[in-house]
């Protein structure tokens, strides 16, 4: 066998065997890659960490990747291999994109910006094959005998177009693509966007060739060599180049031979083996960069943890002395303040509430004078509540500020500001729930008077008292007198020792260490909050090393 012979032999084994590896990724891949999709969909990095804003792009990156390229390649690997025509403005695409078609199938407009509709060109005898996806959903899909069978040719937008939508568009279609063809000129590739373009192609494994085009032909020699060291200095020895000589001031398509190159390229990538054989290289280049991205996304995700257990613990550690503070703020007697003293002599005054006679250890009064001050009592009752309400709101303020300046203040840990408190939404809270946990706790003032009632029953002497204290001044209006004392007011206290002696000491206390209970679940609902805006303490989902399994998965596949 003669070595060219020999050569080609080996081409079209290197060849079966990538097109067999391709079969084999196309079955046993794409569910991996669907699984990893979905968890990397599922990432949610809520704080503002240090990495996270680069973690976030570097996931909307990977979905692009896996939605536009990955995914729709591994399932359908025998439709054409995509070369997407790519460059920036004025780089002469369209005219080469048409020259190379031998007919004017992409307006090559002049007029800059405009919103340019992508074109994909496929031979007619590969339109059984062709795949719906990204690359179809976006473009105007033509056949064209011109293009090698096993390729389609994808004229895309400018990459540095004035126009947002063209911008987007472009960066869609080089993700989806299998084959970059980047087009540049001589005055321009030394700019910036050619490499960023190229370093983004290698980062996900595509396969690259470029295009020199509108060489003069006295620096030819010089811009081609300058072109490759810069190519090598990139770590792109292997990428094809194509130049095109700059032939002056024309209109329409450029003369054959200049794009005869780029045109053997291609037809050399041709048929199904070929063009398969470029597919499952992109493929494993683009399965070869997932690990970067999905290592440093798993990375990502495990800062987002630690950070959220420091914040639960700094966060956690304010609860003990917050509620010790709000209960003693019940225990010292300060809820009954201004409000409830005014409104004890206004009803001193009027009713005479502090003059029941007492003979003996009983209280004397008629039912009609009970019910009268029972009536009058409730304008006390609504007193002591309203202060009550505003006790145990104070307290629930004092920890939202407490826990702000410990999530956002000097000293805060990393995220503290995105999930300490907002001062509008948690006095809303607070206004919603504070009256209800105020009004069950009055409640349980009617309910401890029947309790005491019922535990008398078979006590003569203290049943009689506490039945007189009831006659005189009704059961609702006794537990009013109950929250009274228990808020701190004083002469609710006086009166009570009056007519119950001891029997007042136990039910006071009770609604004492009731109102207390319910101010220490005002501090635990504000610190609540907080813990809820970080989430679950044991995450039920560990997507970091879900990511990492499915990492796992690939590259025992791959």
């Amino acid at each position: 066998m003669t070595p060219s012979l020999e050569t080609r032999a080996s081409r079209r084994a290197a060849s079966r065997k990538d097109a067999g590896a391709g079969e084999e990724i196309g079955v046993t891949v794409h569910d991996v890659a669907r699984d990893l999709r979905r968890d990397v969909a599922a990432v949610e990095l809520p704080l503002p960490i240090d990495g996270a804003q680069e973690a976030a792009a570097s996931r909307d990156r990977l979905l692009a990747q896996l939605d536009e390229h990955l995914l729709p390649r591994l399932k359908e690997l025998s439709s054409p291999a995509v070369v997407v025509v790519a460059g920036s403005t004025g780089a002469g695409k369209s005219t080469l994109y048409n020259s190379l078609l031998g007919e004017a199938v992409s307006e090559a407009g002049v007029l800059r910006p405009t919103t340019r509709e992508p074109v994909l060109a496929h031979h007619p005898a590969d339109t059984d094959v062709m795949s719906a996806g990204p690359v179809t959903d976006l473009s105007r899909v033509v056949q064209h005998e011109g293009v090698p069978r096993g390729t389609a040719l994808l004229d895309a937008p400018d990459l540095d177009s004035f126009v947002q939508q063209n911008r987007s568009t472009a960066q869609q279609l080089l993700e989806a693509a299998d084959l970059w063809l980047f087009v540049t000129t001589a005055a321009r590739y030394g700019d910036a966007l050619p490499w960023q373009a190229l370093a983004r192609a290698t980062e996900r494994g595509a396969s690259v060739a470029m295009v020199l085009n509108r060489v003069p032909k006295e620096t030819l020699t010089t811009v081609r060599g300058d072109l490759l060291q810069r190519l090598r200095e990139h770590g792109m020895t292997d990428v094809p180049l194509f130049v095109v000589p700059d032939v002056g001031p024309h209109e329409g398509l450029l003369d054959p031979s200049v794009v005869q190159p780029v045109r053997r390229w291609l037809t050399m990538l041709a048929g199904p083996d070929r063009s398969r054989a470029v597919v499952v290289r992109t493929l494993k280049g683009a399965l070869g960069a997932l690990p970067g991205w999905v290592t440093s996304l798993a990375d990502a995700i495990d800062a987002q943890q630690e950070a959220v257990q420091v914040l639960r613990r700094r966060v956690t550690e304010e609860i003990p002395a917050a509620e010790q503070l709000a209960r003693d703020a019940v225990a010292a007697g300060v809820v009954a303040g201004a409000s409830v003293e005014a409104r004890w002599r206004e009803l001193s005054g009027t009713v005479g509430v502090d003059r029941v006679k007492v003979r003996g250890d009983r209280a004397r009064s008629t039912r009609r004078a009970g019910r009268a001050r029972e009536a009058a009592l409730e304008g006390l009752r609504s007193d002591v509540v309203d202060a009550a309400t505003r006790t145990l709101a104070a307290s629930g303020a004092r920890v939202e500020e407490r826990l702000r300046a410990v999530l956002a203040g000097p000293g805060a840990p990393a995220g503290g500001e995105a999930v300490a408190p907002d001062g509008a939404d948690r006095t809303a809270a607070r206004e919603a729930d504070v009256p209800g946990r105020v009004a069950q706790w009055a409640d349980r003032a009617d309910a401890v008077v029947s309790e005491l009632v019922g535990e008398l029953t078979g006590d003569a002497a203290s049943g009689a008292r506490v039945e007189a204290a009831v006659k005189a001044f009704g059961a609702r209006g006794l537990a009013t007198l109950f929250l009274a004392s228990a808020a701190g007011s004083g002469d609710a206290d006086r009166l009570l020792e009056r007519v119950l002696g001891d029997l007042a000491a136990q039910p006071v206390a009770t609604l004492r260490d009731d109102l207390g209970d319910r101010a220490a679940a005002v501090v635990d609902a504000e610190v609540q909050a907080v813990l809820d805006d970080l989430g679950p303490s044991e995450p039920a989902d560990d997507a970091a090393a879900g990511l990492r399994v499915r990492l796992a998965e690939l590259r025992r596949l791959t």
